[in-house]
């Protein structure tokens, strides 16, 4: 079983940096999991941001030189440093996990995350 809790979120403004946290509460090995970030507005679907596994990063094409994702293995936390935030970037933002995974699998869909936290809201006014 694993809990996730976020953290980090914020109102800011167009061009802030924000970084958001997600504490991992597991019974396995710190390095059995994968562990990222979706985001979603009213009406939409969730969407992937970024996703650390293992040591591989993947990131949506659109936060990509903005956005880093990393993790403190010590403090089983995972962290979502946003730079150069623009009003889209306005969301519910969610931390995800599931067991570390292959290239088959498509990271980018919800569907693919057995764990999901509460979710923290970030809103970046222009």
């Amino acid at each position: 079983q694993v809990q996730l809790a976020e953290s980090g979120g914020a109102l800011v403004q167009a061009g802030d940096s924000l970084r958001l946290s997600c504490q991992v509460s597991k019974r396995r090995n710190a390095y059995d999991y994968a562990v990222g970030w979706f985001r979603q507005t009213p009406g939409k679907e969730r969407e992937f941001v970024a996703v650390l596994n293992w040591n591989d990063r993947y990131y949506r094409d659109s936060v990509k030189g903005r956005f880093t994702i990393s993790g403190d293995n010590a403090k089983n936390t995972v962290y979502l440093q946003m730079n150069s935030l623009k009003p889209e970037d306005t969301a519910v933002y969610y931390c995800v996990a599931t067991p570390l995974f292959s290239a088959s699998v498509d990271y980018r869909r919800a569907s693919s995350y057995a764990y999901w936290g509460q979710g923290t809201q970030v809103t970046v006014s222009s």
